[in-house]
């Protein structure tokens, strides 16, 4: 069994990249995710983390606070005391897929659509409108 979780959200400070002992690289990165409507709307907030070579990339650059991303990876859950004594939920997502998804700052979730334009035809070229064909099966 594999344990895939994918979501969609929002950078919630910089990317930073640190070095273990070994010399691997380690990105971390917050992301907020936004669940339920309404009222009954929550912020999950998700620590991602990215290994090795990948980590060691420009990606660091674009991942600043107010980027929508889409995160895959395996989801891990662990509880601590905070400094209050209250026992906490933090979850991390060990990121397989990192992917910015939008522009910086855009909060709605969606990219706005792109207009169609129509490349324009070389004189030269002729064109013609195929016949429809109804016997097509599907």
């Amino acid at each position: 069994m594999s344990n895939v979780f994918s979501f969609t959200g929002t950078v919630g400070r910089d990317a930073e990249v640190r070095y273990a002992p070994s010399g691997m690289a380690i990105l971390n990165v917050t992301v907020a995710n936004n669940i339920g409507f309404g009222e009954k709307q929550q912020t999950l907030w998700i620590r991602v983390v990215l290994f090795g070579k990948r980590a060691e990339g420009q990606l660091q650059n674009y991942l600043k606070k107010g980027q929508q991303v889409f995160v895959s990876g395996e989801l891990s859950q662990s509880e601590y005391t905070g400094a209050d004594g209250v026992t906490k939920t933090s979850l991390e997502l060990s990121a397989n897929i990192i992917d910015l998804v939008g522009k910086r700052g855009e909060n709605n979730g969606s990219t706005s659509p792109r207009e169609y334009t129509p490349a324009k035809q070389s004189p030269n070229v002729e064109t013609y409108d195929a016949p429809y064909d109804d016997d097509i099966p599907f």
